[in-house]
């Protein structure tokens, strides 16, 4: 039997990098034929290297890694790679052998590296709706937040922030500005919007433009006007608590 073959679709360099570089490790059999950086490079890697595996990241440039799936053929075993568990049914559906969330540990890529061992072929029409019941219970049960990474502009750098380095996210303009211990960064996700791919249990809105990281927070006090106010453990500036969220710190 001839060795197995992959491809990795990956905006994130590093991230794909550091994919390649794992599966090398805890799969040396596995071969490695190519590595794209946006959908359409996805496709045309599949149709020239005819993979055993695509591992395909979900949000990529032209083409999300969905619409790379649906239009793969039925003898590839596709595995998400994603920052985004929400995508968790749609990802099923489109009959992944896997569904792993970034970053990912090599402990949970060496289950997917033995899920794809024993499953030599993609699953079969019927089974289809088996695999998504086996691998929602695997995603719900994982202790990972909504949104692990994000990618901001800090001037002309590009810059990988894990979420947890997050001290607060700002309104600005069509804008979100992301303020880490390190400076200012941008962001294009309107705040609205970044509000539902976050953990509510970590990240809270304490004001209609401003969310905060609750494990950032050091002490909150009043101003003379009773309004609450949050000093932050890795940023100088203080960050106004609006009244319609002021409840949030009662017990605080």
């Amino acid at each position: 039997m001839s060795a197995p073959t992959a491809i990795i679709a990956d905006d994130e360099p590093r991230l794909a990098a550091f994919l390649r570089d794992r599966l090398a490790v805890l799969w040396p059999e596995l071969t490695i034929v190519g590595i794209a950086a946006n959908g359409p490079e996805a496709q045309a890697l599949l149709e020239r290297e005819s993979p055993d595996i695509a591992f395909l990241d979900i949000r990529m440039p032209a083409l999300s890694g969905l619409e790379v799936a649906a239009a793969a053929g039925r003898d590839v075993r596709i595995v998400f790679v994603t920052a985004y568990d929400q995508y968790a049914v749609a990802a099923f559906e489109r009959a992944a052998v896997d569904y792993l969330l970034k970053p990912v540990s090599d402990e949970r890529l060496a289950e997917t590296v033995a899920r794809l061992k024993d499953t030599p072929a993609p699953p079969a029409g019927e089974d289809i709706r088996s695999v998504l019941a086996a691998l929602q219970r695997i995603v719900h049960g994982a202790a990972v937040p909504k949104l692990a990474w994000i990618r901001a502009s800090r001037g002309a750098d590009v810059m990988l922030i894990d979420v947890d380095d997050v001290t607060y996210f700002q309104a600005n303009d069509k804008y979100t500005s992301v303020f880490t211990a390190e400076g200012e960064s941008l962001i294009r996700t309107p705040l609205k919007e970044l509000a539902q791919e976050l953990d509510e249990a970590r990240f809270w809105q304490v004001h209609r433009g401003t969310i905060v990281n609750v494990r950032h927070i050091a002490t909150t006090s009043r101003d003379l006007a009773g309004r609450v106010v949050l000093r932050m453990k890795t940023r100088p500036e203080p960050v106004q608590v609006s009244r319609a969220y002021a409840h949030l710190f009662k017990q605080m």
